[in-house]
């Protein structure tokens, strides 16, 4: 049974001026915005992403420290995505015919290369939660920009 759409973080909902006129929840989770610190099993190429994003996240106020681990997921999907296209990439230049996109089995058969599936599907998760955290062009699309006003109002929804 469809249960409409997910519902909208208070924060945004202020940042986006509460088109909806409805009051803002007062019993949610809010907490305040902080800069966590990555955790220590994150691939070398996870902890660049960690280190690029979380402090622009931080930065608008989209990161505390409870998303730590969604954030660690977002990171950890962006590097085996970006592991397995490497890999790919080292075998596309000794592979002129198939760019390394088909590999042989043991039995001669031409399939596709495993990397192909573990980099798509790396790329995939990434997707989802980079959306979750407004970092797609279609999510920010319905983020406005804070006017002092909303920064304002922002601001004081943080000290309730």
């Amino acid at each position: 049974m469809p249960r409409g759409r997910k519902p909208k973080p208070a924060r945004l909902r202020v940042l986006q001026g509460n088109r909806e006129k409805r009051p803002l929840p007062k019993n949610k989770l809010m907490g305040e915005p902080s800069l966590p610190a990555p955790p220590d099993h994150l691939s070398a190429e996870a902890r660049d992403e960690w280190e690029r994003v979380a402090v622009q996240l931080y930065n608008i106020g989209a990161l505390m420290d409870i998303d730590r681990a969604a954030l660690a997921a977002y990171c950890q999907s962006y590097g085996r995505w970006v592991q397995a296209e490497c890999k790919l990439a080292d075998m596309a230049a000794r592979d002129e015919v198939t760019a390394g996109l088909m590999i042989r089995t043991t039995n001669g058969n031409a399939v596709q290369n495993p990397l192909v599936g573990t980099a798509n599907k790396a790329m995939h998760e990434m997707m989802r939660y980079a959306a979750e955290f407004g970092m797609t062009p279609s999510s920010r699309m319905r983020v406005d920009a804070p006017t002092k006003e909303a920064k304002g109002k922002f601001a004081g929804l943080l000290a309730s």
